[in-house]
């Protein structure tokens, strides 16, 4: 099968287009035929190691000392189940499915074997593969954090960097808790934010969003670019500030891959795509993805032509 080697940290050169061995399921997996995977923001921080320097170590343990542990990286994908292993109850051939594997990575590649337990459930009936593909990071992330704010319906929420992947999702999923919501972004994302359900829009370009004067139940800065410090005033009292930036991993639970299918199905969130590469090209999405500048996500259709 191919699959998109990382050969060691650095640049998007070391990434690698090559014919590796096509994954066996174990008596509870399932290989899944991978039509779209995605490259996020973690996986060209993983790529090219861009981390703090507190996580360096414990990061290099957990990702691989040299170079990633596992060197296909790519944490989202959606797909069909191909085959299955013989303890298998979960899933049959056919099953169109997506899924979030973390720090396994293993995405950017044809086939994988994932856990019939794991954070794998069927797509949304509705999604081609691509808009599946593009649910579960962002979506799983703002959940994860929105559990930590305690958000609730008539909250005022704001959310900063609300046109990235994490942001798109937050905006969405904010507006389906019942809040009120305030997104922060650059002039070109404006439109986007506001189609998403944002009651406001603030473009951090022509103004600061700290000095309008109002306050917030929650603070959710989206992309880890802003500090409690410099929006404290902007908390009403027993307000939270929640950011992406030096606060661990998003814990993952499959109950919101469930979730996420359900409001997509029912009309209540919806994919945002900014660009899709091929497979081949996954080196140049990488660039793209570093730039900062993407909008919502970025997609891999995986296309199963040959090498």
């Amino acid at each position: 099968m191919k699959a998109m080697i990382c050969t060691k940290y650095g640049s998007p050169d070391v990434l690698q287009l090559r014919e590796v061995a096509m994954p066996v399921p174990k008596d509870k997996e399932v290989r899944v035929k991978i039509y779209a995977t995605t490259v996020t923001s973690g996986d060209y921080r993983i790529r090219s190691f861009n981390c703090p320097a507190l996580y360096w170590i414990p990061m290099r343990i957990v990702l691989g000392l040299r170079k990633p542990r596992n060197p296909i990286l790519g944490v989202e994908l959606a797909g069909e189940v191909e085959a299955v292993g013989k303890a298998v109850t979960r899933f049959k051939e056919g099953d169109q499915v997506y899924a979030i594997t973390g720090f396994a990575c293993g995405a950017n590649a044809e086939y994988i074997c994932l856990p019939e337990n794991g954070d794998l459930v069927l797509k949304p009936a509705n999604a081609t593969y691509e808009e599946a593909a593009a649910l579960p990071f962002g979506g799983t992330t703002a959940l994860h954090f929105f559990r930590k704010g305690r958000i609730s319906q008539g909250q005022r929420v704001l959310i900063y960097g609300a046109s990235g992947s994490v942001g798109t999702s937050a905006v969405q999923l904010a507006k389906y808790y019942g809040t009120d919501v305030t997104g922060v972004c650059s002039t070109s994302n404006l439109e986007l934010v506001k189609s998403l359900g944002a009651d406001q829009v603030i473009n951090y370009t022509h103004e600061s969003f700290t000095g309008r004067g109002d306050r917030y139940d929650i603070i959710f800065d989206a992309v880890g670019k802003i500090s409690k410090s410099s929006c404290k005033n902007m908390l009403k009292p027993g307000g939270i500030f929640l950011t992406v930036d030096g606060q661990g991993i998003a814990k993952v639970l499959t109950e919101d891959l469930i979730l996420l299918k359900e409001l997509f199905e029912a009309g209540r969130i919806r994919s945002v795509i900014d660009r899709i590469y091929s497979l081949e090209q996954l080196p140049e999405a990488h660039r793209y993805v570093e730039t900062g500048r993407k909008k919502g996500n970025v997609v891999i259709r995986v296309s199963h032509g040959n090498l």
